[in-house]
């Protein structure tokens, strides 16, 4: 598997070999009537990185995740994704970018089967163009390219250890599965950067290890996580940096280590077990 290419700008957080930080959250904020959700959360996330993004309920964690990849627009501030400012772009065209995320809740397509979610996940397949299908010399080019993602996808079928479930409706999965399912969709699309919004949750511990074994493996290969999760103990073994949100705004961030080791976030935690 690779990551999408990368296309820096001049000026941006990126340098000529492709390092720096793929995202850049300046100044965030919105407001849902006369409550503020996110307050200026400013942070950045290193290449290559597990980075995980925790906070107490009503941190502003998710509709965090909302503002970065497009499903909410923000009252001020910005997002710059590879050096180009996405603020206020759609999920679609964000995802074209090479930066997608995943839901608490798993949006799989029920009466499909594992293996049809995973083929229509790729955008702009010449085959959803009528014209090229009935084309002579298209035609070709739509089965060429039909033929590379069923190998691809019967490949995300075996990474992620669920090929036996190929020709099951994904609605007959459980809720483990169709995480599994969710983040080799995802996959399919080809992206350099995966937002991942409590994808363990629901998930019974062995898949749990599973699907965490999997995002390392993805991480060694190049690929760039953010995760929300509320399980501490997932967060402190597995992610190399931190950032820790409360009432919408960064409070603190840092190695595993120095985040449990803080004081303003154990207030903020309200001597959680963290």
């Amino acid at each position: 598997m690779t990551t999408a290419e990368q296309s820096p700008d001049i000026g941006s957080e990126v340098d000529s070999n492709g390092n720096g930080h793929p995202l850049v959250v300046d100044g965030l904020e919105k407001h849902f009537g006369g409550i503020t959700a996110v307050d200026g959360a400013t942070f950045h996330v290193e290449r290559g990185s597990l980075t995980g993004l925790i906070g107490p309920n009503g941190a502003g964690k998710s509709t965090t995740f909302n503002l970065i990849t497009g499903f909410h627009e923000p009252d001020a501030g910005s997002v710059t994704f590879n050096g180009q400012d996405v603020t206020g772009w759609t999920p679609f065209e964000i995802a074209n970018q090479g930066m997608v995320r995943t839901f608490q809740i798993a949006r799989e397509l029920g009466e499909m089967t594992v293996l049809e979610n995973l083929m229509l996940a790729p955008q702009n397949q010449r085959g959803e163009e009528l014209w090229r299908s009935v084309t002579p010399g298209e035609r070709g080019q739509v089965k060429k390219q039909e033929e590379a993602l069923l190998e691809r996808s019967w490949e995300m079928l075996d990474f992620f250890e669920i090929d036996h479930l190929w020709d099951e409706y994904a609605k007959n999965l459980s809720g483990g599965q169709r995480k599994l399912l969710e983040m080799a969709r995802v996959l399919m699309t080809d992206p350099e950067m995966v937002l991942l919004d409590e994808p363990l949750a629901g998930v019974n511990p062995t898949l749990e290890k599973k699907l965490m074994k999997h995002v390392h493996q993805l991480r060694e290969e190049g690929y760039t996580f953010l995760l929300v999760e509320h399980d501490m103990d997932i967060i402190m073994e597995n992610c190399g940096h931190v950032i820790v949100m409360h009432q919408g705004s960064v409070l603190a961030e840092g190695e595993p280590a120095d985040i449990k080791a803080n004081d303003q976030v154990i207030d903020a935690y309200l001597g959680e077990d963290i």
